[in-house]
């Protein structure tokens, strides 16, 4: 088929939503024709594109189409709004004119899966909404927008795309069950996890960097250890509290990242002694971090079940990691965890079940090593090679029943 993917971010930008758009690309252009429609990059300073109506540009087998959208740095919502809506008054009637045969959008900007609905309903093709993150509820939830008629408005045409969608793709079961809440038809949505890049079995893991393993432990007699995105979605009161009740255990709570909300984590933590803040590691240290940690904490706050997934949960399993889910009861972490046993979890809004779950595994190192074990043998269930062929599967169908339709006489 010739697929239209919508999406303001794509590489050389380096959002989740680029790095996602650029995996299934390239999952897809084995059997499928691609054209990515994206905006100029704006997350690097060093790639800024010089303004053109639109350019085009070929990456491998893929056609990308850049949009002439403002490129100002994401810090700022003001800006990043306006180049929310200098791609959406571009993409949509460059759009019109992309010969394709169906359309894919994914959520960057927060309402490009209403725009993708739009675009497929005026060239009449069959529309993939791919959810990586759920919106308004995310913005809702996070306090950027408040409850209210704009955000009432914003829902009633989010669940019109979800109703136009030929398929909807979302992250995890828990997102499944939010979706289906909307309306959504149960048949028509499909779970894609994203996986990890899993090692062939009896693989030994690669040697971690000493450095950064020293780095990040410190003195801690048991580390956990957060890693990634800091923003709104998270139980950060719950697991400071019980970080400071920790500390006569010789436990330490690392986080690892930047994200909206550091600096007031940060300040909510000042006195502790057993929570410290580290940027960013290079790319090429991942493994090393995933490595240094005794056990990984992976949050999500109540009333944010299914529309935050956490897709970092896979990396940490390859990693031959636990889990400490400090999450409601019905998200995925929680739910796979309790099956595959390497997690155990903690209510987001008590911190004596988190100090509760953590003393259980720094003083039990056999079960410690068990759960780690655990870990890396669920990991084979989500390989991301697996995970990613669902999205080719998809658009074969779409072709077999565009096929279907076109050998059937009228």
């Amino acid at each position: 088929m010739r697929v239209l993917l919508l999406n303001l971010y794509y590489p050389p930008d380096t959002s989740a939503t680029a790095k996602m758009a650029r995996t299934v690309v390239d999952a897809l252009i084995p059997r499928h024709n691609v054209t990515v429609l994206c905006g100029r990059p704006s997350y690097d300073p060093t790639e800024r594109r010089a303004w053109r109506w639109y350019q085009t540009e070929v990456a491998g087998l893929a056609r990308i189409i850049r949009t002439g959208s403002t490129d100002f740095p994401r810090f700022e919502m003001k800006k990043r709004v306006l180049n929310y809506l200098s791609y959406v008054a571009l993409a949509v009637p460059r759009a019109l004119f992309v010969p394709c045969d169906a359309v894919l959008a994914m959520t960057d900007p927060p309402f490009c899966g209403i725009i993708g609905a739009f675009v497929a309903m005026l060239k009449g093709k069959p529309y993939v909404y791919n959810i990586r993150d759920m919106y308004p509820d995310m913005a809702v939830g996070g306090s950027i927008v408040e409850p209210g008629l704009p955000a009432r408005i914003w829902e009633g045409l989010h669940r019109w795309a979800l109703r136009r969608a030929t398929r909807v793709v979302v992250l995890g079961d828990d997102m499944r069950a939010r979706i289906i809440a909307k309306g959504a038809e149960p048949s028509r949505i499909v779970v894609v996890r994203d996986g990890a890049e899993i090692l062939p079995p009896n693989t030994p893991l690669p040697a971690a960097d000493p450095d950064v393993v020293r780095t990040i432990r410190g003195n801690f007699t048991f580390v956990l250890l957060h890693a990634g995105n800091l923003g709104f979605y998270g139980a950060w009161n719950t697991l400071l509290t019980a970080a400071r009740i920790l500390a006569s255990d010789g436990v330490g709570l690392v986080f690892v990242g930047d994200g909206a909300q550091r600096a007031e984590i940060e300040a909510a933590a000042a006195g502790a002694g057993n929570v410290r803040f580290l940027d960013f590691f290079p790319a090429a240290k991942i493994q090393s971090v995933l490595a240094a940690a005794d056990a990984h904490i992976i949050t999500v706050k109540r009333g944010l079940e299914g529309v935050v997934v956490p897709s970092k949960m896979y990396g940490i399993l390859a990693a031959g990691k636990p889990i400490v889910a400090v999450a409601p009861e019905e998200t995925d972490v929680v739910t796979l965890g309790r099956r595959g046993g390497f997690a155990v979890s903690a209510d987001p809004d008590k911190p004596a079940d988190v100090v509760s779950a953590v003393r259980l595994l720094a003083g039990d190192a056999q079960k410690l090593k068990i759960m780690g074990e655990a870990a890396r043998a669920a990991s084979t269930d989500y390989d991301r090679v697996k995970e990613l062929q669902k999205f080719v599967e998809i658009f074969d169908h779409l072709k077999a029943a565009e096929s279907y339709k076109e050998d059937v006489p009228a």
